[in-house]
């Protein structure tokens, strides 16, 4: 019974996989066509249930390559060198699907008695001709891009020849072309900071906002400079002004607390209203918790000191010297450190306490330090 259930399966699978070949045939979607009946037959390929592959393949075959033969007659005939890369990718094609029906051979007709019949050409002398073709395309098509003075032609040129080389490498002067046109395509951009405040910028803090290698802002078109190199003509300016920089006085805010709590000190025994020890019916003195208060007294200090940066960044078309946009850039960081002592009991403290009751008071950062640390905020907001 297993075996006829699994008998009918394998009927119905390759029966959907037949079906699903016809219809790719039908439709003229060949190579579905092709690819699913080579899968079918890699197992098995002298089955009886895998006939209608064989069929399938030899048909397909046949008028695939009559359709890329005869588009390829077309477009020769127009002359339109932007054919060269159909040209060539039809002939890599033709080559592509006679090399995955290659190993599945002979195939053989069971009816017919014959083996299934392929027309296989050699297409190496067409393969290398329009390969030169399509090099040659895109070798004049990228030179006349770079004579234009559009960055967008200049990144399309890049692109192909990149291909090219891929495609020929080594093709004449491609690899000193890729440069040219690598540099051209390059959107250059000179950022700098303007102080429009009354506070001295740390030294370190405006390099380090400049650091680009750390904010890893380049990218595949755009470089990012601090310093202005000579005889590069820069495509866009950002500007950082600092606009106000200001810095709180040093606090230090005390308070004092009160803390009571009921615990539990051993036991003792229960009274009535008239004072009496209250019994069991054992006749057992009943006992019950005896409650004390414990205090302490915390006092809390907290040292509080801030700084607040207000920034606009300008972005500059240098082409023109118009300003293309302005963004407002905001960042504040704050010096905190809370430290605490008690007298009395400490367990009257709530755990949240302890940690404070093992730090001391620290030294305030200098204005200096509190500006270059709200800078790394300014940083990843610039970024």
């Amino acid at each position: 019974m297993k075996k006829l259930i699994i008998l009918t399966l394998l009927l119905i699978v390759a029966s959907c996989g037949v079906r699903q070949t016809r219809e790719s045939l039908s439709s003229g979607d060949y190579d579905t066509a092709i690819q699913t009946a080579v899968e079918n037959l890699r197992n098995r390929k002298d089955a009886k249930g895998k006939q209608d592959y064989i069929y399938l393949l030899e048909e397909a075959f046949a008028k695939v390559k009559m359709r890329d033969l005869q588009n390829i007659s077309i477009w020769t005939k127009e002359g339109n060198p932007s054919n060269s890369e159909k040209i060539y990718k039809t002939y890599l094609q033709l080559h592509q699907r006679q090399e995955i029906i290659k190993p599945l051979l002979p195939l053989y007709l069971i009816k017919e008695n014959k083996e299934a019949t392929f027309d296989f050409s050699d297409y190496s002398d067409a393969l290398v001709n329009s390969k030169n073709s399509y090099s040659k395309f895109l070798y004049d098509n990228s030179k006349a891009l770079l004579a234009t003075k559009d960055k967008m032609n200049f990144r399309r040129a890049y692109t192909d020849l990149n291909f090219l080389n891929s495609l020929n490498p080594g093709y004449k002067d491609v690899s000193s072309l890729l440069t040219s046109a690598k540099y051209k395509g390059t959107d250059f951009v000179i950022v700098s900071t303007k102080n429009e405040t009354n506070v001295v910028i740390p030294i370190r803090l405006e390099n380090d906002l400049l650091n680009f290698s750390t904010l890893g802002l380049n990218d595949d078109w755009t470089v990012y400079h601090s310093t202005r190199q000579k005889d590069l003509d820069y495509d866009y300016s950002i500007i950082l002004n600092f606009r106000q920089i200001s810095i709180s006085p040093e606090q230090l805010k005390e308070k004092e607390v009160i803390k009571e709590k009921q615990v539990k000190d051993g036991t003792k025994p229960l009274l009535d209203a008239q004072g009496h020890e209250v019994k069991d019916n054992q006749g057992h003195t009943i006992m019950i918790d005896n409650m004390k208060t414990i205090r302490a007294t915390i006092y809390e200090s907290r040292q509080l000191k801030n700084c607040a940066i207000t920034a606009k960044i300008d972005y500059v078309d240098c082409k023109t010297n118009q300003l293309i946009n302005s963004y407002p850039l905001t960042s504040e960081f704050v010096f905190e450190n809370i430290y605490s002592r008690y007298n009395g009991d400490k367990n009257a403290c709530e755990s949240d306490y302890f940690p404070f009751f093992d730090k001391k008071s620290i030294p305030f950062p200098s204005n200096e330090q509190m500006i270059f640390d709200c800078g790394e905020d300014v940083k990843t907001k610039l970024k």
